[in-house]
């Protein structure tokens, strides 16, 4: 099953968490944008709804500004398939003008499995928001602890624990497809 892998605003260059997983591992896939320092947010949603539509059934693993279009996408083209969404770090588009033109969140249920995965000191949105977007979403929620924006800066390069996390989403689209029982887990509060 592969990975699709949407970073955010200034993509995701080595020796981010983003870049070693494509670099390491076969099946990953990073969703290219046209210019990653100055995003037009429709854009940004083609290009990331084009990779999922040619690579139905992957897991999309986005952070930072990459959050935002793909929870918009899946709110409103429920029809995409994809088989699971890891949120990293999302951001809050009101703290840059250069997102302001992304507007707000959804919070409707995005109709996938879905982890958000959200640090206690990252500059882009506090952790509080981050947990009632996951609730909004039905999401599980990962808190990270002390984890700035996990990212480079914050001392994040290949990230272990954040691949443990992707791959809990394929087992449960792996589940599902097999007719095991495939009930969504209640949203939960942990700290790794």
């Amino acid at each position: 099953m592969p990975t699709l892998i949407v970073p955010g605003l200034d993509g995701s260059p080595a020796p981010h968490w983003q870049h070693w997983w494509q670099a390491s591992d076969p099946s990953a896939i990073l969703v290219h944008q046209e210019d990653w320092s100055n995003p037009v947010p429709e854009i940004w949603e083609a290009e990331i709804a084009g990779a999922i539509l040619h690579h139905p059934g992957a897991i999309v693993v986005a952070h930072s500004l990459g959050c935002l279009v793909v929870a918009r996408l899946l709110s409103v083209w429920p029809q995409l398939r994809v088989s699971g969404v890891l949120l990293v770090a999302p951001c809050d588009p009101r703290r840059s003008a250069r997102l302001a033109r992304f507007g707000g969140y959804p919070r409707q249920p995005l109709g996938v499995p879905a982890i958000v995965a959200a640090s206690r000191t990252d500059p882009w949105m506090t952790i509080g928001e981050a947990f009632d977007l996951a609730a909004g979403w039905g999401a599980d929620f990962v808190d990270m602890g002390a984890a700035g924006h996990i990212n480079t800066v914050s001392g994040f390069g290949p990230w272990p624990q954040g691949l443990i996390l992707r791959d809990r989403l394929a087992g449960r689209a792996l589940a599902g497809a097999t007719g095991a029982d495939a009930a969504p887990v209640p949203m939960r509060r942990r700290v790794i």
